[in-house]
């Protein structure tokens, strides 16, 4: 199992080289980047950003130039009228005065060393606004994916167990109406009715905790975390249940169907003892080896809206932030970040299917 892990872990340098390559590609080609978005607010006329430049370098500090000079910067939308020496100053504080490929050198060498650099319009390096992001999505992500696994794995047994009952067809319908309703919209029907909409008040609107939270002690704080996080977690949980449940029932009702299922019932075990002692380690391998990729599903892709609704200020609403205002060391910072994470979570996922089964063996299969 070691050279295993050891080939994987090689394999994780080409791959995430290979995605920042091809990021780095199509960011490039994409128009408006950061000199652009620069040029627009030093005209008035930035639109989409949701966050305002911040910067060492002010607009006014670099607007302060003498009006007879040179116009140019042809090259950048907007940059028409621009003194030539300003625009090639705002190239400079990007970096942009730089061949695309040594720019691209010079962010690996950084990424190898784990320097993220700075945001260019939040001045502050890209692993600390990270790290102050991290618990809201952690805390989305952990959560949410643990409350889909504990509720959906008994109930796929169940419906394995009582297949094509009535129970069966009922929680099935339940399923797939929930599965047909999206998070977002879940998530302002909650609100509507819980937190202080048209009904009750009974959660908090925003934040990941209170104010005062710091007042509290050890078991306040944890009941207001909880308290703050029950209705995020509910709307991102609402859509997660049906394609896990009708998994863990479909591996079950094949495994139920096979011969070793009839040899143990016939020598006289127990229907619970070949239920959890044959069927569920084998039925279990693709569900519970899946634990790592469905966190980092949750955890990158599914709680954008989520923390926009409830003025979580997470992972998602930073990704979303950077892509907006073309802030190109967040974005790569991010994506070499989490990308690695997920190379690795591939790995572990790997690992998971010889806990659950040490049966299995990779050595063997190279």
């Amino acid at each position: 199992m070691l050279a295993y892990i050891l080939r994987r872990l090689f394999l994780v340098i080409p791959t995430l080289f290979g995605i920042m390559v091809l990021n780095f590609v199509i960011v490039q080609a994409a128009p408006g980047g950061p000199v652009e978005q620069m040029i627009a607010q030093l005209e008035g006329t930035a639109v989409g950003a949701t966050e305002r430049f911040s910067g060492s370098a002010s607009g006014g500090e670099l607007m302060q130039r003498p009006p007879s000079e040179a116009s140019g910067g042809g090259a950048y939308r907007g940059a028409r009228g621009l003194p030539k020496e300003l625009v090639q100053r705002i190239e400079r504080m990007y970096g942009f005065d730089k061949p695309v490929y040594e720019r691209f050198w010079l962010m690996m060498k950084s990424y190898l060393v784990f320097d993220f650099g700075d945001s260019f319009f939040r001045n502050r390096r890209v692993i600390d606004l990270v790290i102050d992001k991290m618990p809201v999505s952690l805390s989305l992500g952990l959560w949410t994916t643990l409350l889909i696994y504990f509720v959906s794995i008994p109930l796929g047994i169940r419906k394995a167990v009582k297949d094509g009952s009535r129970f069966d067809i009922s929680t099935s319908t339940i399923l797939v109406v929930l599965n047909a309703i999206p998070g977002f919209l879940f998530a302002l029907l909650l609100i509507v009715l819980f937190a202080g909409g048209s009904y009750f008040k009974w959660f908090p609107l925003r934040g990941l905790v209170s104010d005062d939270w710091s007042t509290f002690g050890a078991v306040g704080k944890v009941l207001d975390y909880f308290w703050h996080m029950a209705l995020p977690i509910a709307a991102m949980t609402i859509g997660g249940f049906a394609g896990l449940t009708f998994l863990t029932k479909n591996s079950f009702v094949e495994e139920i169907g096979k011969q070793y299922v009839l040899t143990a019932r016939a020598k006289g075990l127990t229907e619970d003892r070949v239920l959890y002692g044959h069927v569920f380690r084998n039925a279990m391998l693709i569900v519970i080896a899946g634990i790592p990729g469905a966190f980092i599903h949750v955890l990158f892709t599914g709680s954008l809206i989520i923390e926009v609704i409830f003025s979580l200020d997470g992972i998602g609403l930073l990704g979303f932030e950077s892509a907006l205002n073309r802030d190109y060391p967040v974005m790569f910072g991010t994506l070499y970040f989490f990308g690695l994470i997920g190379l690795v979570m591939g790995i572990v996922g790997d690992m998971m299917y010889t806990v659950v089964d040490p049966r299995i063996d990779f050595e063997a299969r190279g």
